[in-house]
This record gives structure tokens, C-alpha cells and sequence, in this order.
């Protein structure tokens, strides 16, 4: 078997009953907040109309928005929870992710319960009142068994929504299907992504095809295909679960943090293979946005994670100012001493790069000289720099204005660059593809850029940890930008590519640090 297809395999059952787990409780706590109000719709226009719209609302919130906003206002609600009564309550992950799903589950629900219980035949109901049944007992023995076929509808609808929204929820901390899509994306493993992408549509499709069963039995007045559809509905959900109600407990677990690209990958997995060399258990939360994961180390979420002097100098700080590389990291690590802040030893700057061939023909070598043909030419960037402090501060410097501006996902940047699509990125310094793909890093002779050197953030608690500043520590000062280049260029362009874990276990070796 295939070495990628094998890896796909082994981590399939984590990520699919916590993928799982948490479509199933959006659907359980959407409908049972839906069914309820949708009765209430049913019988009073006052309830119907803002009901309906506020669901309606929610649907034009791209999912991935819905699901990064409530991640700072649990947080706000965690410190809240920590002031009061000493404690703070879970921000990332599952939490998250439960409340925005759960929002995007009960527009289909409230709708086919509104239709469903008005669309019942008046007759059957004044029949029942002429029978001297209470509103309730018209509701539980007229109404609702009419108008189940109809709900049922709604819930498949609803069903399909949320597994495939909850893909989605890998950028909050929460294990999912969408880490194989992410995570392939991000080191070109179409394998990964082809895994990801069939078994959160067979999920789908089974549900909807399981809870159709029921449907059709409600129709047609079938026990026997309700009873089906129930009973396989439970055994699937069993056999998906059935690896995390055997997992053992998470609780003593190390929580390593990891941002959405290689680097950050290999890092989180070396870190992570250091603490389980120490005799600890430890996991590794990937694709979290940079915003999310700082707030998470901050919080106590994550344990522990690598960040960069100069995003932080910029983003956490709000610095718009570059005193050097020397200032920056002491400023850095002075404001986040209460963090527990460890620096790493090598630099990975964002930089401007262009093909060497371009960069001739055109007479650039400098930012300087780009801002005079910036105008005929296309920049390309990830998906953050174009939002980010780092930008306004090449703006304003240089003057920059491309004829057409792109985000892309990094390895797309990449791609991009090399068919003409764009005529310069944003990079990292680190970046192994610079070299491979002959590309030249623009000078930058006005300093607009700041400094970045790697940084392990610990959290408040971890670091009074002495087993997790143990296993961190000695990686202070022990990773060349030259190996730190080697290393992501074996996961994301080698001929052999290696996962990174695989490449979290070469880097070690390379600069002695292998557990």
C-alpha cells in the first residue's frame, strides 16, 4: 500500500469520530432548539417572520466566518468564567465549532417545521378539537405525526449542512474530516484531500440517505423502514464514535499548536515528539489562524506554539515601528514574559520574491525598484499578509500599487508565480521552494518589513510545567535557517515528500534534537 494512502488510513477513525461527534450534537441541540420554535412560528406570525429571517441570516455568514467569531466571544466568556469562579470554560475547538454548526443546522429544520404544521389538513385538526383533545394532544397526536414527513425533509437537508460545514472547523482547534483537506492543500497530499473530501461526502450521503428511510416510512406509514433507518442510524453513529469512547482520557494531555502552513507542521510535530519522549501524551492542533492561536496559548487552549517576533511585534503589540532585530525580539519577549516566551534560533522573514528571470529582465532587485513597476505587475500572497500590519507598512514605505492583487493558499502562491500568474509573492525567508524554484528575495532598504525570529509561546500554566520547559528548552538556538529550510522543502516540493512528522523526525536528527 501506498505510503500516503496508509498514513490517510491510520489517522481516519480519530478524525472521523470527532467529525462525528460533533455533527451530532449541532444536529441534536439545532433541532431541539428549532422544533420548538418552529411550533410557536407555526401559530403566530409574530414569532414566524423574525424567527425565520434571523435563521435565514445566519445561511449568508460564510461558514468558516460564523465559525472564527464565536472563538473570541467564548474567550471573552472564559475570562468572564475565570473571574468569577476561578475557572475559565473551553474556548477552541469543540465549543466553537458546536455553536456556529448548530446555527447553521435550524434554518431547514425551522422552515419544514413551519410548512410541515401549517400545511396540515384543517380538517383533521378541527376533528380532533371536535373530539375535546387539548392543544397539546392535537400537537403530539395530529399535527406533528401529519406534518413528520415534511420535518424529516428538513432534517436531511439539515444533516448534509452540517457534516459538510464541519469540515470547516479544523482553523478553530476542532479535530475534523477537514484536517485531510487542509493539511493536503497545504503539502500538495491530493491523497489527503481525495480521503477528506470522500468520506465527509459518504457521511452525508449515508445520513441522508438513513434518515430518507425514516422519511418515507413516516410517508408511507412503514414501521418497518422507521425502525431501519433508526437502527442504522445508531450503529453507524456507534461504529464512528466507537474509537473515541475508547480513546483513553485526554485529560494530562499536551496541546501543541500549529498554524496552516509546512513549517509550522514540523515544528508543532518535533515539539509534540519531545514531550512524548518524556514519557507525556501530546497532540497537535493544526491550520489554526495566527489571530486564534496567539489567543489560544494566551487563554491556556494550547499549551504551547511557534510564533514569529515580528507578527507578534506587529499584530499582538501593534508596532508599527522597526528599531531592528535585536529590539524587537527583546521588546517581544519583555511584553510577553508572563507567556513564558522561549526564542528559537533561526530567522524566517516575509520577504518579496520574484522568479530570477523576471527580476532581470524587469531591473529589480530591490522593493524600491519593484514600486516603479509595480503598477504593470501581479502580486500574489497567502492568505493573511494582504490584511496584515506587514503590508500597510510596504505601502506606505514604497508607494506599492500592483495592477491586480491575489491571495492565494501557499502552495497555490507558488504555483501561481511559476505560470505567470503572478509576477511577485509574499514569502518566508525559510521557505526551501526560494531556492528550488530560483527565486530572488528582494532587498528591502528601508526597513519597512520587521524582523522575525521563531518563537516558542508557553501558556501561563504550561509554563510553570517543568516537565514541558524541559522537553522545549533545548531547542533554543539548535535550528538553522538552512536545515529549517531543507525540512519544509521535503514536505512541500521534494520528489520524495515526507509528511511532517516524517520530516519533524529529520529535522531532529539533522540538528540533534531527535528525541
Amino acid at each position: 500500500m501506498d505510503e500516503r494512502v496508509a498514513a490517510a488510513w491510520a489517522v481516519l477513525p480519530s478524525y472521523l469520530s470527532q467529525h462525528m461527534l460533533l455533527s451530532l450534537c449541532a444536529l441534536g441541540l439545532g433541532f431541539t432548539v428549532s422544533l420548538p420554535l418552529g411550533v410557536a412560528a407555526s401559530r403566530s406570525a409574530v414569532v414566524r417572520w423574525p424567527s425565520l429571517l434571523a435563521a435565514s441570516l445566519v445561511q449568508t455568514i460564510p461558514s468558516l466566518a460564523l465559525l472564527a467569531v464565536f472563538y473570541p466571544l467564548l474567550l471573552a466568556l472564559s475570562a468572564v468564567s475565570r473571574a468569577w469562579f476561578g475557572h475559565g470554560l473551553p474556548a477552541l475547538g469543540f465549543a466553537p465549532s458546536l455553536m456556529a454548526l448548530t446555527l447553521y443546522s435550524m434554518l431547514p429544520i425551522l422552515r419544514n417545521v413551519v410548512t410541515g404544521l401549517r400545511g396540515v389538513d384543517p380538517a383533521a385538526v378541527e376533528a380532533a378539537r371536535g373530539m375535546g383533545m387539548t392543544d397539546v394532544q392535537r400537537l403530539f397526536w395530529v399535527e406533528l405525526p401529519l406534518a413528520a414527513p415534511v420535518i424529516m425533509a428538513g432534517a436531511r437537508t439539515a444533516a448534509v449542512w452540517t457534516i459538510g460545514a464541519a469540515t470547516l472547523s479544523t482553523p478553530v482547534g476542532q479535530t475534523s474530516l477537514g484536517n485531510y483537506i487542509f493539511s493536503g492543500l497545504q503539502t500538495e497530499n491530493w491523497v489527503y484531500v481525495l480521503f477528506g473530501c470522500v468520506a465527509s461526502a459518504g457521511l452525508a450521503l449515508g445520513a441522508d440517505q438513513l434518515l430518507g428511510l425514516i422519511e418515507s416510512g413516516l410517508a408511507a406509514r412503514r414501521s418497518w423502514r422507521i425502525w431501519a433507518g433508526i437502527a442504522g442510524l445508531i450503529l453507524g453513529a456507534v461504529a464512528c464514535l466507537w474509537p473515541l469512547i475508547a480513546a483513553p482520557s485526554s485529560a494530562g494531555v499536551y496541546q501543541v499548536g500549529a498554524k496552516n502552513f509546512s513549517e509550522q507542521s514540523i515544528l508543532a510535530e518535533l515539539m509534540a515528539s519531545r514531550l512524548r519522549a518524556s514519557g507525556a501524551r501530546a497532540t497537535v492542533k493544526e491550520d489554526l489562524g495566527s489571530a486564534t492561536a496567539y489567543r489560544a496559548v494566551a487563554s491556556g487552549d494550547i499549551d504551547a506554539y511557534v510564533d514569529y517576533s515580528g507578527t507578534l511585534w506587529a499584530d499582538v503589540l501593534g508596532r508599527k515601528d522597526n528599531p531592528g532585530r535585536a529590539a524587537v525580539l527583546a521588546g517581544v519577549t519583555a511584553e510577553l514574559k508572563r507567556r513564558d516566551g522561549v526564542t528559537l534560533g533561526f530567522e524566517n522573514a516575509y520577504v518579496l520574491a520574484m522568479r530570477a528571470d523576471r527580476a532581470r529582465a524587469l531591473g529589480i532587485a530591490s522593493i524600491a525598484d519593484l514600486a516603479a513597476k509595480a503598477p504593470e505587475l501581479k502580486l500574489g500572497s497567502d492568505l493573511e499578509f494582504l490584511s496584515r500590519p506587514e503590508w500597510a507598512a510596504l505601502r506606505g514605505a514604497y508607494g506599492l500599487s500592483f495592477a491586480r492583487q491575489t491571495s492565494y493558499q501557499p502552495t497555490f502562491m507558488y504555483r501561481a508565480l511559476e505560470d505567470g500568474e503572478a509576477d511577485v509573492i509574499s514569502a518566508f525567508s525559510s521557505d526551501g521552494r526560494i531556492a528550488a524554484d530560483h527565486l530572488v528575495i528582494l532587498s528591502d532598504p528601508r526597513q519597512a518589513l520587521p524582523p522575525y525570529d521563531a518563537i516558542i509561546l508557553i501558556s501561563p500554566r504550561a509554563s510553570r510545567d517543568p516537565r514541558l520547559v524541559a522537553a522545549l528548552t533545548p531547542m533554543v538556538g539548535k535550528i538553522p535557517v538552512t536545515a529549517m529550510q531543507q525540512a519544509n522543502f521535503s514536505v512541500d516540493r521534494d520528489h520524495d515528500k515526507l509528511g511532517p512528522v516524517q520530516a519533524a523526525g529529520e529535522l531532529g536528527r539533522r540538528v540533534g534534537m531527535a528525541p
